[in-house]
């Protein structure tokens, strides 16, 4: 979707979409490594890391997720985006997030909603 579209539909709350990382600690053991069969093994030490996890999806090269046909107010129309939950969760998501009132139907025709923006 769109940034413009991201911003029109959720308006303020979009800063509450953005991502946040965690820090994991990978701990790695003494072990011996064969880089080359028939060439002899190097000794690894146990150490300890860490790094930032950041949330990922399971999707592949693939698209993934079902299509979801999005229209809000002002938006000119439908606008098509992928949905990997139910499109239950989706309505909640959207009823609890957006800043306009927004509808969507499935690829099938079934439609959903209108979900309407929380009030001040």
């Amino acid at each position: 979707m769109p940034l413009g579209n991201l911003k029109s539909l959720f308006g303020p709350n979009l800063d509450s979409l953005t991502p946040v990382s965690t820090t994991e600690s990978v701990t790695v053991a003494t072990h011996s490594r064969t880089r080359v069969i028939g060439q002899p093994p190097t000794q690894v030490t146990g150490h300890t890391y860490t790094y930032q996890k950041w949330p990922t999806s399971q999707a592949n090269n693939a698209a993934a997720g079902k299509i979801a046909m999005i229209n809000w107010t002002g938006s000119g129309g439908y606008w098509d985006a992928r949905v990997t939950g139910s499109f239950a969760e989706l309505g909640t998501f959207l009823s609890l997030n957006t800043a306009k009132t927004v509808d969507f139907r499935s690829e099938r025709g079934t439609e959903y909603g209108p979900y309407n923006a929380p009030q001040a």
